[in-house]
């Protein structure tokens, strides 16, 4: 058991959780506003094709995290024009974007690198290149940026009362609408950005469905954290643990027989575990009020 539970496993932990973090992060401005994003995970696959696609061209991350924060970003428009214009249902416009996102990429691979398969290998030293302490030293920064932007700012004020009573929100001036625009398209930057990482900064190209349902996981810990900021990232790390375990259990934990356990079996592990949260807290976890709820303005 000691060559699971090592130092290893804890940056192991942290690098494994970031896109986690920063995608459930995301997922709490759009939903604390009101609007359901099933979308995330549709949203990371735009962003870790954009971000791989742009730092093979150009030869630099950092453009390439743009990239894919514009990508996030303009998935997260469709998803708020949808939703919020056109009182759309918002579960099925999020569960259409992440068809549309599993297909999407693999055309515009095939067109732009003549391989449906994978984008080209990007060299190591055009990758993001973080340590695990700075990694998470951003992402407690940036969870406590949001914690603070939604607590003790007029603008988390704002946000939070459109989520829980668009009516009297609008009566007290505050433009519904508008804000919850602003929460769906900063859902959309982060979840960029997440998908960035996986592709960039994790791997070093973007293949077929490489983010692999993280998107889900994200949502599952924004519901097992309670739609707040610190309880989330904490739920988040939890995920990122049970992926990092499973993968230092490949070859160390047999079965009783001395044969090694299936490595199928073990990459369900993470899988299973987001459905054991959603079964047993989703009933305890208090959503926003008006989560799911078109607004329209009485005239």
């Amino acid at each position: 058991m000691t060559e699971i539970f090592s130092i290893a496993l804890i940056w192991s932990t942290i690098r494994l959780s970031t896109p986690l973090i920063l995608a459930a992060l995301g997922g709490m401005f759009s939903e604390r506003s009101g609007v359901i994003n099933i979308a995330l995970e549709g949203m990371m696959l735009a962003g870790a094709f954009a971000a791989a696609s742009v730092t093979h061209a150009v030869g630099n991350p950092f453009v390439g995290v743009l990239a894919g924060m514009a990508a996030g970003l303009v998935i997260a428009l469709i998803h708020a024009v949808a939703c919020i214009n056109y009182k759309a249902d918002q579960v099925v416009t999020g569960t259409a974007i992440n068809i549309l996102m599993i297909g999407m990429p693999a055309f515009l691979s095939g067109a732009f690198f003549l391989s449906s398969g994978s984008t080209p290998q990007i060299p190591k030293e055009n990758l993001i290149a973080l340590t695990p302490m700075a990694i998470a030293f951003v992402l407690i920064l940036i969870t406590l940026a949001t914690w603070y932007a939604l607590y003790k700012t007029p603008f988390g004020l704002r946000l939070r009362s459109v989520g829980e009573n668009p009516e009297a929100a609008d009566a007290a001036g505050v433009r519904v609408a508008r804000m919850r625009y602003v929460g769906v398209l900063l859902s959309g930057v982060l979840a960029g950005v997440a998908g960035a990482y996986i592709s960039i900064g994790q791997s070093s190209l973007f293949t077929r469905n490489m983010t692999s349902g993280r998107g889900f996981i994200a949502l599952a810990a924004l519901i097992f954290g309670k739609w707040r900021p610190v309880q989330t990232m904490l739920a988040c790390l939890l995920f990122g643990l049970t992926e990092a375990v499973t993968i230092q259990m490949q070859g160390v934990v047999k079965l009783p027989s001395g044969e090694d356990i299936p490595v199928q079996f073990i990459h369900m592990v993470p899988y299973l575990l987001t459905i054991i949260v959603l079964a047993g807290f989703i009933g305890s976890s208090r959503p926003p009020k008006a989560i799911g709820i078109p607004y329209q303005k009485e005239r």
